[in-house]
């Protein structure tokens, strides 16, 4: 079986990881699978790579590979370069990341897409793919929901409905119906190793936006009871001043492949509330402190923190409340705290959305 996957990401990488996990595991599910990804190249993730685009935090105005406003032109090129990889795929089902419920920037190409789509014979199954908290936007619920009921099959949402259910962040998610489907979260394979031992582990994601957040833990690590210990921060591959981060007994790094089994063996991880990284520190029953991106209104990370915070999971700094002080004190409670158990939230969420695209498409 066949699956064309769309997904663009914007600031962070956040959204193409969950996808390339999603599409590792349809491959190793048996299925065919192209990833098309909208957003600038990231190395080691495998996509049929459209012209990028990205955005600034404020999310208004979309960018090209050269930094330029996208025109016109440039939209009617990549829907073109969109629509032919379609076409080629030849798919048996269309998974697209988000949109009708974000990515509305994106519809100069996604409308094209869904209405080949729905003109192609044998139709293909169509099925949204999103988080488990989408950022809310009452004024365009009834937009979104019109575009569903014309263009979409199933709604698979990558959460554990015990955690947050979909219509905390989307009021008109009863009319959705038995379409909804709750997966669990999605989260790649924890690897075994014996890396990190006893480190402090420091990260924010992709970087582009964790500058404070960095800057703020090597002022915080004085003032913890850790401060004798190793920290590691890792900065992210869009980081931009990473040598004021240095100081003795502070390792600071871009990114590492074994970020994961350095969470697993870690004393306590500080880091933003990306959907990603909270599920691998959950996975990893790592000892947290949460400081949820909330610049340009956004909300999602900060409620999911509260929700796990809520749950005695995590410990949470909001953003605005960020200091030195502040965050030496979270981590005082975190390291303080148990590990999380396991089991604590359903982290499934890769396998049983291969089960329900097998079960649709069979």
């Amino acid at each position: 079986m066949k699956v064309f996957f769309y997904v663009q990401h914007l600031l962070g990488i956040g959204h193409l990881k969950r996808a390339a996990t999603l599409a590792q595991a349809l491959r190793a599910g048996g299925f065919e699978v192209t990833l098309a990804s909208g957003g600038e190249p990231v190395a080691g993730i495998p996509v049929l790579q459209l012209p990028p685009a990205k955005s600034d935090a404020s999310f208004k105005t979309l960018y090209d590979e050269h930094g330029r406003p996208v025109d016109e032109a440039w939209k009617k090129r990549r829907t073109g370069v969109l629509l032919e990889a379609f076409e080629k795929a030849k798919p048996d089902g269309l998974l697209i990341e988000l949109f009708p419920f974000g990515r509305r920037q994106m519809r100069f190409e996604l409308l094209p897409l869904l209405e080949a789509a729905k003109e192609r014979r044998p139709r293909p199954l169509v099925v949204c793919s999103v988080r488990d908290l989408l950022q809310p936007n009452a004024a365009r619920e009834d937009e979104a929901l019109e575009r569903f009921e014309r263009y979409f099959d199933r709604l698979l949402v990558h959460g554990d409905p015990t955690v947050a259910r979909f219509e905390r962040s989307f009021g008109n998610a009863a009319a959705l119906g038995e379409r909804l489907h709750y997966t669990g979260y999605v989260v790649e394979e924890m690897p075994t190793g014996d890396a990190g031992k006893d480190e402090v582990l420091v990260s924010a994601g992709g970087g582009a936006v964790g500058q404070r957040l960095l800057q703020t833990a090597t002022e915080a690590r004085p003032l913890t009871s850790l401060r004798n210990s190793v920290w590691r921060i890792l900065a992210g591959p869009n980081a931009k001043d990473m040598e004021g981060l240095r100081s003795e007994g502070v390792i600071v790094e871009r990114a590492r492949e074994d970020f994961t089994v350095r969470l697993r063996n870690c004393l306590l991880s500080v880091s933003q509330a990306g959907y990603n990284t909270v599920m691998e520190t959950l996975q990893a029953r790592a000892r947290a402190v949460l400081v949820p991106y909330a610049a340009g209104a956004e909300s999602e990370q900060t409620l999911r923190a509260k929700l796990l915070a809520a749950r005695g999971l995590v410990e949470v700094v909001e953003e605005s409340a960020l200091g030195a002080a502040s965050l030496a004190a979270a981590i005082e409670r975190a390291a303080a705290a148990p590990r999380p158990p396991p089991g604590a939230i359903d982290l499934d969420g890769a396998r049983r959305s291969v089960e329900l695209l097998r079960e649709w498409l069979a």
